[in-house]
């Protein structure tokens, strides 16, 4: 591929673009709360232990209920993610996330439709999929009648 004027202007422009994104308001809400959540030592420790519970979890889906330890790894992980639910951190975390998602998929949007209306851009909130190529089905993977390949 030769490099042309016109793909080094697209360059620039996407450079442009990633350090406002970077740069933005969502972008420091999440990186703050990320380090409030990983700089805490004990909450760590929590994420830790459930991401084990989360694997012997695993371990027992694949017999079910006719695991010996069913009933003891069930209790303990939905006490385990509900206490890390209930933490301020986790939560505040857990929206900033979302909001920084929010604003990638409303960036992918006004790029894809600067293309054109035709492409099909996959979005993770529903309330986008409305503005979303592929919302006649629920939205790309839904198995609805959107017919792109997702």
């Amino acid at each position: 591929m030769l490099m042309t004027s016109e793909w080094a202007f697209v360059l620039d422009e996407a450079d442009q673009l990633s350090t406002m994104i970077i740069s933005s308001e969502p972008a420091q809400k999440l990186r703050d709360a990320y380090a409030a959540v990983y700089n805490d030592h004990e909450l760590v420790s929590q994420i830790n232990k459930f991401g084990r519970l989360k694997e012997q979890y695993e371990d027992v889906q694949r017999f079910g209920k006719y695991h010996p330890d069913y009933h003891k790894v069930m209790k303990e992980i939905r006490m385990q993610k509900r206490a890390l639910d209930l933490n301020d951190r986790v939560a505040t975390l857990k929206l900033a996330e979302n909001d920084f998602q929010d604003l990638l998929d409303e960036v992918s949007l006004l790029i894809g439709r600067s293309v054109s209306e035709a492409v099909k851009v996959p979005v993770s909130n529903p309330f986008f999929t409305s503005g979303s190529s592929c919302s006649t089905g629920g939205g790309c993977g839904s198995g609805g009648g959107c017919s792109c390949s997702a």
